[in-house]
């Protein structure tokens, strides 16, 4: 039996995966596996039994990785499962910062009681809410990950010429977007030839504040800015200042802050990027089944700090959480040997200063376990 603990309202579409054998419940104090969407994680307390977190979304930012790492603790994503969902509403944000739709919505309501003079009102106010169409203009794309490529696909189909950064792109997924997309390798061409920049890349030491008063400087006068990835990649006091004074046409985000809320021209929505019931369905779905593979045959898939690691063969099996030393998997090997087991299976991978290896045969016994226990390199082991 597996103890599941769910920190926020998890579609009961992904919890269906967790079968006979689990155990779901928001007040579980000793937790197998843990399933989180958007709760802070930062001061959890986490048991020792705990061995994996699945967000039931892309970004981590409210798990404590580097914390669990070292407790051997495996963090999943689901990456692609809210990719549709953020792409509707990116390219609803692409009208919404041309055409000042929400602002003229808001003008209209302040009509209300002017009668027979409401139709004059609106053909001498219309013009102040004017903006430009996005046919033929220039969409900088920012990361070209799952929702990047979608998004450029869509945008491409609308019209919209395509530039693409993304230091970590593979060639091979060229063939998702469109055929005359330009690719550049520095963000400043990107702040050259856009006429609309939209971010989709996760916020590291190294990306946040990444749009601020010096990059802003280096854009279009009135480039538009899109962002449905994470608040923190743009200072909210530059962005304030660039669209107050013109710099920057029109801002558009999905992480309201206190610089930015109310200022003429910036659009704020309350995180809504992943909010439709398919969304929720989808991402439920996958951290369930990753859980679920996880721990009953420790295979790895869409880990955030741990290699991704399958064995399709039949047998017990013996994960190993453990420091990237290659004495470790001679260790493991080692005690099969010594207890006499030939092993059907074996993978080991590392990623940066941790690796995982797994390995099945028939029967395990615990004396392998045990031998492997006082390895000072490795953090955890278990018999599946």
């Amino acid at each position: 039996m597996y103890d599941i603990l769910t920190l926020n309202k998890i579609s009961q579409i992904g919890l269906k995966e967790l079968d006979s054998k689990y155990t779901v419940s928001d007040a579980c104090e000793n937790p197998d596996g843990i399933i989180v969407r958007s709760a802070a994680m930062h001061e959890f307390d986490f048991s020792e039994k705990t061995l994996a977190v699945a967000r039931a979304g892309a970004g981590v930012n409210n798990i404590p990785v580097d914390k669990c790492t070292e407790k051997g603790i495996v963090v999943f994503n689901t990456p692609g499962a809210n990719a549709n969902a953020v792409k509707e509403l990116v390219i609803a944000g692409l009208m919404l910062s041309s055409r000042r739709v929400a602002a003229a919505y808001d003008w209209c309501k302040t009509l209300k009681g002017e009668g027979e003079n409401v139709g004059k009102l609106v053909e001498k106010g219309k013009s102040q809410f004017a903006g430009p169409e996005i046919l033929g203009k220039t969409l900088g794309v920012v990361g070209l990950g799952a929702i990047g490529r979608l998004v450029a696909v869509a945008a491409n189909n609308l019209g919209m010429k395509i530039v693409g950064y993304d230091p970590y792109f593979n060639d091979a997924l060229k063939g998702e977007l469109p055929a005359d997309t330009e690719y550049v390798d520095s963000l400043d061409a990107i702040y050259e030839k856009s006429d609309y920049i939209t971010l989709h890349l996760p916020c590291t030491s190294e990306t946040k504040g990444m749009i601020n008063a010096e990059t802003i400087a280096k854009m279009k006068d009135g480039a538009r800015i899109l962002n449905f990835a994470r608040g923190e990649l743009v200072k909210g006091a530059d962005m304030a200042e660039a669209v107050t004074s013109g710099k920057i046409g029109a801002y558009v985000t999905d992480f309201p802050s206190d610089e930015v809320i109310g200022v003429e021209n910036v659009t704020a929505l309350p995180h809504l990027g992943a909010s439709t019931p398919e969304s929720e369905e989808n991402c439920a779905y996958m951290a369930a089944v990753e859980i679920r593979e996880y721990l009953e045959k420790g295979n790895i898939k869409n880990s955030v700090n741990f290699p991704n690691i399958e064995l399709d063969v039949e047998g017990e099996r013996v994960a190993v959480i453990h420091h990237n030393a290659l004495n470790v998997m001679n260790d493991v090997l080692g005690a099969f040997m010594s207890a006499g087991i030939e092993t059907k299976g074996f993978n080991s991978k590392a990623k940066g200063d941790y690796a995982y290896t797994l390995v099945a045969a028939d029967s395990i016994p615990d004396a392998v376990i045990n031998a492997l226990k006082g390895n000072d390199d490795i953090i955890k082991v278990r018999k599946i």
